[in-house]
């Protein structure tokens, strides 16, 4: 049996552009490879066809503690599904579900994070749920919070953005990698090429530098505009909308962005995400 290694992130956080990379990086075949085909080299932990062979019912409408009794089976699967270590993607908070470990430490090799600015999170996170940003900032604030599921996947378990953030950045040692979303923007060679190191993937640098190329955002939209996008919520226009960090500077109004930072404030500044002094 394999391990997992976690690909995690709070939703709209830069998750979907690191499979990207990873999956150019690792199936080099010279220009951009198709980004709805990104599930093959990072699973979704989501997923509903992970959970089918575990219930008679249809997975969607499996309630909190049934997901939660199943991902150690549903973990146990991917793993053994591949030989040595599996990507799987996650929203869902590193906690304990029901009395399950949301993510088995037993099969876990380590964890990638990926932190964005939660101001920048919220504009991106409302287009997505198809609700109003008053809504989102609110949602962002739940703590326990649950997404719905979908024809695609069950409910995910994603808490509110601090508390995922400081879940899984909390952890000790040094099998856990945090990455935020604004290096990756302003960075890219030095925070890709340093995944690259911590993932032990051999790769040379023109094979990393090709690999960011192939997944600059235009290219990905690019993509997404000529065959779609199986990840978009059907609430949304585009999944790849602007990928820019600062846009919430135009976007939302002086209390929007009040109350987010009242509701994350320790967390930003943890992540250099307000100065000294700023409230």
């Amino acid at each position: 049996m394999g391990k997992i290694f976690w690909l995690a992130s709070y939703p709209k956080s830069g998750n979907t552009w690191m499979r990207a990379f990873l999956h150019n990086l690792i199936h080099d075949k010279g220009g951009p490879l198709d980004v709805n085909a990104i599930s093959k080299t990072a699973l979704l932990d989501a997923g509903k066809r992970y959970y089918t062979p575990f219930t008679a019912k249809d997975p969607a409408t499996l309630d909190r503690e049934e997901v939660a009794g199943m991902r150690p089976r549903v973990q146990a699967a991917m793993a053994a599904g591949k030989p040595g270590t599996v990507f799987v993607k996650t929203h869902t908070a590193l906690t304990m579900l029901a009395g399950y470990p949301s993510h088995d430490p037993a099969l876990t090799a380590g964890s990638l994070y990926i932190v964005r600015d939660p101001r920048d999170v919220v504009i991106s996170y409302a287009d997505h749920l198809g609700i109003s940003i008053d809504r989102a900032i609110a949602v962002m604030a739940t703590e326990d919070s649950q997404t719905d599921a979908s024809e695609k996947g069950v409910t995910e378990f994603i808490g509110s953005w601090s508390q995922n953030v400081t879940g899984w950045t909390g952890q000790a040692g040094a099998t856990v990698m945090v990455v935020r979303y604004e290096d990756m923007l302003d960075k890219p060679k030095e925070t890709f090429g340093g995944v690259v190191r911590f993932l032990h993937l051999d790769r040379t640098s023109q094979m990393i530098r090709k690999a960011i190329e192939n997944t600059r955002f235009d290219k990905l939209a690019r993509q997404e505009a000529r065959d779609g996008f199986g990840e978009r919520s059907p609430k949304q226009h585009r999944f790849f909308r602007r990928g820019r960090a600062g846009g919430w500077r135009a976007k939302l109004s002086d209390d929007e962005a009040a109350r987010i930072v009242a509701d994350h404030g320790a967390v930003m500044r943890r992540f250099g995400y307000l100065n000294d002094g700023e409230t």
